[in-house]
C-alpha cells in the first residue's frame, strides 16, 4: 500500500549542520533510543571512528562506492558489504554517526556511500532525493511515494532465532524436579492434550501450585530432554527442556474431604459402610492455551518469563573466549551449517553476552606421520571455519547462531575470540 504526498509549492532548503547540532545536544538516551542495546564503550568507539574514519585496509575487498538499503537486508549483511569483519558494527555505525544516530534505525530506501580521503574511509548516509550530497539538500516540488510499514532493519533474520528466544530452556535438574507437573488430563479417555483442553497439575509438597495476588498464572509446558555435557570436562552444564506448549492457571490446588479405605496402600475407595474420613489433595486446574506438541502427564510447568526487548549489536568479546560446541540443535542432527543453532559450553558466568561474535575453528584431526623414520601420532592445526554470534546466553551455556561457515560444525569444535 502506498501513500502519495503532493510536493510543496516552493523549494525547501534544509541546513543539515543545524539539524546535526540539535541532535548532538540531545541526551545519550534520546540519541540511542530507549531500548538501544548499544553500550557506552561501543558508542565511544563509534564516536572516535566518526572523527577519524577507518583505514582502507579495514574495508571489504569489493566494498561498493554506494548502496541503497533494500527490504530484507540485515545490519550484519550491510556491514559485511563494507567491512572485512561484519561484527565490527560500531565502526560502520561510527562512519555514519553524523547521519545515523542509532544503528537499529536504518531503513529500506536509505542510501549509503563511501568517501575515501587520505587513506581513510568514511561512510555517509543520504536520502533518496535529487540534489548533490553536502551540508544542504534542496528538495524540489514533486510527488513522493512512501511504503507504509517499512520498519528499521534487523541485525539478522529474526525467524532464524525467534523460536529459540521462547522455546528452549536450560536449567539445573533440581529446577525441573521441583517444577509443578501435569498429573491428569481433563478428558480421562485421552492420554494427550492439545490447545483448548484442560489438565490438572500439582507442585511439590512445600510449594503447591496456588492462585492469588503476586503468583504466576501463565506457564510454559516443558518436557525434560537431554543433559548438556561439556565435551572437555564431562560435567553436566544443565538440562535443556523440550518446549511443549503454554498453559494458564484457572484454579489453584486445594484439599477435599473424602472417605477412603486406609487398610490398603495407597488408600482406595471403601466398600459400603467402611473407611475413614481423610483430606485428599485436589490438583490445580490449568487450561492448555498453546501447544507445539501434545501435552501429557509428567510434563512440567515453569512460569512464563516477562517479555523483554532483544536487540543485537555484533561485537567481539572484551575478554578472550575459548568455548566448545556442546550440541547441535535438532533431532538426530550431527552437523550444523549456516543459519543453524549450536550450544556452547560458555555462558553468563564466563562473561559471554548477547551479540558476542566468535570465530569457529574446525578441530584438527589426529593422524599417524608415516613420512619419518619413526612413525608418530600428530595432530593437525585447528583451522578457521567461519563466524557465529551468541544470541541467548544462560548461566553455563549459550545458544549461538552460525553466521558464516565453510565446513559443517560438529560437537567438540572450538569457538574463540575473532582476530
Amino acid at each position: 500500500m502506498k501513500r502519495f504526498f503532493p510536493g510543496a509549492a516552493r523549494t525547501l532548503v534544509l541546513p543539515l549542520r543545524l539539524l546535526a547540532a540539535a541532535l548532538a545536544s540531545l541526551p545519550a538516551q534520546a540519541q540511542q533510543g530507549v531500548h538501544s542495546p548499544v553500550t557506552a564503550e561501543q558508542h565511544a568507539t563509534a564516536q572516535q571512528v566518526a572523527e577519524a574514519g577507518v583505514p582502507l585496509s579495514a574495508l571489504a575487498p569489493d566494498a561498493p562506492d554506494g548502496y541503497t538499503v533494500r527490504r530484507g537486508d540485515t545490519l550484519w549483511g550491510i556491514s559485511g558489504r563494507f567491512l572485512r569483519s561484519p561484527w565490527r558494527w560500531p565502526e560502520l555505525w561510527g562512519m555514519n554517526l553524523r547521519d545515523i544516530r542509532n544503528p537499529h534505525l536504518i531503513y529500506p530506501g536509505q542510501q549509503l556511500y563511501l568517501e575515501r580521503v587520505g587513506g581513510r574511509a568514511f561512510l555517509r548516509a543520504r536520502r533518496a532525493v535529487e540534489g548533490q550530497p553536502g551540508d544542504t539538500v534542496r528538495v524540489s516540488p514533486r510527488n513522493r511515494a512512501e511504503v507504509l510499514g517499512a520498519g528499521p532493519l534487523p541485525t539478522l533474520q529474526p525467524h532464524l532465532i525467534e523460536p529459540f528466544l521462547t522455546e528452549p530452556l536450560v536449567v539445573d535438574d533440581d529446577t525441573f524436579q521441583r517444577a509443578p507437573r501435569i498429573v491428569a488430563l481433563g478428558n480421562q479417555d485421552r492420554v494427550l492434550a492439545v490447545k483448548g483442553d484442560r489438565a490438572y497439575a500439582r507442585g511439590p509438597a512445600d510449594a503447591p501450585l496456588l492462585s492469588g495476588p503476586g503468583r504466576p498464572t501463565d506457564f510454559r509446558v516443558f518436557r525434560t530432554a537431554k543433559a548438556l555435557k561439556d565435551p572437555v570436562s564431562g560435567d553436566i552444564l544443565g538440562y535443556e527442556g523440550q518446549y511443549v506448549g503454554q498453559a494458564s492457571l484457572a484454579r489453584g490446588e486445594s484439599e477435599s474431604e473424602e472417605v477412603v479405605d486406609q487398610r490398603f496402600t495407597p488408600p482406595r475407595l471403601p466398600a459400603a459402610g467402611e473407611g475413614t474420613l481423610r483430606r485428599l489433595p485436589v490438583p490445580a486446574t490449568v487450561d492448555i492455551v498453546g501447544s507445539k506438541e501434545e501435552v501429557r502427564a509428567g510434563d512440567r510447568l515453569l512460569p512464563e518469563p516477562p517479555r523483554e526487548y532483544r536487540g543485537y549489536v555484533p561485537h567481539a568479546p572484551e575478554q578472550p573466549v575459548d568455548a566448545r560446541v556442546v550440541s547441535v540443535h535438532g533431532n538426530s542432527v550431527r552437523y550444523a551449517g549456516q543459519n543453524q543453532v549450536v550450544v556452547i559450553n560458555k555462558g553468563l558466568r564466563d562473561g559471554v553476552q548477547s551479540g558476542h561474535v566468535l570465530a569457529l575453528l574446525s578441530t584438527g584431526p589426529r593422524l599417524l606421520d608415516k613420512t619419518g623414520e619413526k612413525r608418530e601420532l600428530i595432530k593437525l592445526p585447528d583451522e578457521r571455519n567461519g563466524l557465529a554470534m551468541v544470541f541467548r546466553p544462560f548461566d553455563r551455556v549459550s545458544y549461538v547462531l552460525v553466521m558464516e561457515i565453510t565446513n559443517p560444525v560438529q560437537v567438540g569444535d572450538k569457538l574463540v575470540s575473532p582476530r
